[in-house]
């Protein structure tokens, strides 16, 4: 991505502060989230809020362009146990579109709040969108990034498809980080709603979704056509189970840094724990049970079909598994019947209703 524009300037660069390569201001561990610590060593309860109010005040960002300077300082919060392995990442999803594959449970969300906080110092006219692919996710994602980072509820926003067009166009104008699932960004994209130009950050929750014309793929691309002055932040547990479908993720969501852990790497192994699995079987009950022998009796049809031809040997409909199914047919495409009538019975294998009905 490239910087453009000449007033976009860090916050302490304002007040004439001299910074280092990548260096980050760590907060005091005592008693105040938002205590930071300047890089001359200066210390102010309230540095961030009086940065945002002056920055707002004095910078003319109406169109929030990118910084060009190399040396930008960016916060961690040290009020928190500091994770090498967090801080790493975050530090590289600053400056990079990264995919983030983290095991759960190891901090994703944390990281991804540590990067929307700093593009909210950055950016005080930019706006912020987090997109998680249902409405639970995104409100479970509003309490966590608040909690974190401690970003004003007052310029968080949660948009659904509920609220009207025109509110949500107001909505659009007078917060700053948004939180929403990517239908409702593809919609607000399409319909000017959301102000394209203005979005600085986009953070993307379980990104392994990102195939074909999923709207994970259509915001990027809707965004990419207006401006490409924002970052993307990828995050995924599980980023892929081929090569072709992780390639397609990182080619649709223009990523250009992988970081990947496992819960093998070394540095998280002490954040790890054992798990242990308990299976609970859990009856069905009378209304599902009803349903369940009614839908067996339509199965049972193409079952018998299939029994009296030779094509399968008769299971119970009960224990029957998808892969059974599978290998019944890679099997009668082997050696098929000498009669055409079996070709017919091979369609109604593939076509019966069993092919979506979850077994196995």
């Amino acid at each position: 991505m490239s910087s453009t524009g000449s007033n976009q300037r860090t916050l302490f660069q304002t007040w004439g502060v001299a910074v280092s390569q990548n260096k980050f201001v760590q907060p005091k561990k005592d008693d105040a989230r938002r205590r930071r610590t300047t890089p001359n060593g200066d210390d102010d309860d309230d540095l961030m809020v009086v940065a945002v109010y002056e920055a707002e005040k004095t910078l003319q960002l109406d169109n929030a362009n990118f910084f060009q300077d190399d040396n930008p300082v960016w916060i961690y919060p040290t009020n928190y146990p500091i994770r090498e392995y967090q801080l790493k990442i975050s530090e590289a999803a600053l400056f990079q579109n990264t995919l983030v594959c983290l095991p759960t449970g190891l901090g994703k969300t944390f990281i991804a709040s540590v990067v929307m906080y700093n593009f909210y110092r950055w950016y005080p006219s930019g706006k912020i969108v987090f997109m998680a692919p249902t409405k639970p996710l995104v409100a479970q994602q509003i309490e966590a990034c608040y909690k974190v980072m401690g970003i004003p509820q007052a310029h968080m926003a949660e948009l659904t498809g509920s609220t009207a067009a025109k509110q949500r166009q107001e909505v659009w104008r007078s917060k700053r980080v948004f939180f929403l699932t990517p239908q409702v960004m593809v919609n607000d994209l399409t319909r000017d709603t959301c102000p394209a130009q203005q979005v600085k950050c986009v953070v993307i929750d379980e990104a392994h979704k990102a195939l074909g014309n999923h709207a994970y793929c259509q915001v990027i691309r809707q965004l990419g056509s207006q401006t490409l002055q924002f970052r993307i932040l990828a995050l995924s547990a599980t980023p892929g189970g081929d090569t072709k479908s992780v390639q397609s993720v990182i080619s649709n969501l223009l990523i250009s840094h992988i970081e990947l852990r496992s819960e093998e790497s070394p540095d998280i192994q002490a954040h790890s724990h054992q798990r242990s699995v308990e299976k609970v079987v859990v009856p069905l009950g009378e209304a599902l049970s009803a349903h369940q022998a009614r839908y067996l009796q339509v199965l049972e049809k193409f079952m018998s079909r299939l029994v009296q031809n030779r094509v399968m040997a008769h299971k119970d409909l009960k224990t029957l598994t998808k892969y059974q199914l599978i290998l019944a047919r890679d099997q009668f495409r082997k050696n098929p019947p000498p009669y055409i009538k079996a070709w017919t019975l091979l369609c109604e294998l593939l076509d019966a209703p069993w092919r979506n009905c979850g077994f196995g």
